[in-house]
């Protein structure tokens, strides 16, 4: 087993049969130590998070797996907080794809002029932005990824299909719990040319309320994990 990357919260290894092997640690993103799953730098360490985080990671990509949607989760040891993927290659330098139910947060800073803060998007919303911390993750279009090279159009069409058919989903199965989906982030790669979900889906990705409150993710992480 090699490692291969060392991330701020994960750390990748590459295995012998040819998939990988995340490492899920216990540092948290934050600041000035209070955690922000939107900050770009380890703020902090939270005793267990990482098992958690692995945990309802499981718990999602099992309930995938059952819908018969491919993911790279193969397998995991949440003794060992790893999980074992298939690897697959991130487009360009890498992608977030987000989901909107609710017209909420930077959709409403953009577009406030015509839409209302909280109005229900019925079949939901997908938008997709560049990983790039200097210039604040900007927006792009499917039209400028294929122009770009970063993926095909083809690609894009197969990403947005599963987006919406996963939030849906997820939104399900939280709501069992009393928890209301607002949006959801997602990162996506290409394995044999297939497009498919990758990373994690934590609570630190979601927006979730419950009786009209956002539910913080460590809470949430609680919340989905109870029997």
């Amino acid at each position: 087993m090699k490692k291969v990357y060392e991330g701020k919260t994960k750390d990748v290894y590459s295995l012998d049969n040819g998939n990988v092997l995340l490492k899920f640690k216990d540092d948290c993103t934050g600041k000035d130590g209070v955690f922000d799953p939107g900050e770009n730098t380890v703020g902090l360490t939270i005793d267990g998070i990482g098992k958690a985080n692995l945990e309802t990671s499981i718990h999602f990509f099992e309930i995938l797996k059952e819908k018969g949607i491919k993911t790279h989760y193969v397998s995991a040891n949440v003794e060992e907080a790893t999980m074992e993927v298939l690897p697959a290659t991130v487009f360009g330098k890498g992608l977030e794809v987000i989901c909107r139910l609710v017209a909420t947060g930077s959709f409403i800073r953009r577009y406030g002029a015509y839409i209302e803060d909280g109005t229900r998007i019925p079949n939901g919303y997908v938008e997709t932005t560049l990983k790039d911390d200097e210039k604040g993750d900007p927006l792009i279009t499917k039209d400028a990824l294929a122009l770009l090279g970063v993926m095909s159009e083809e690609m894009y069409d197969s990403m947005k299909k599963q987006t919406l058919e996963i939030t849906k989903i997820v939104a399900e199965d939280l709501m069992k719990k009393g928890l209301d989906l607002y949006d959801i982030k997602f990162e996506f790669g290409y394995n044999n040319n297939e497009v498919i979900l990758i990373d994690e889906i934590a609570s630190g990705n979601m927006r979730v309320y419950k009786d009209g409150k956002i539910v913080e993710p460590i809470e949430l992480t609680s919340i989905i994990l109870e029997k």
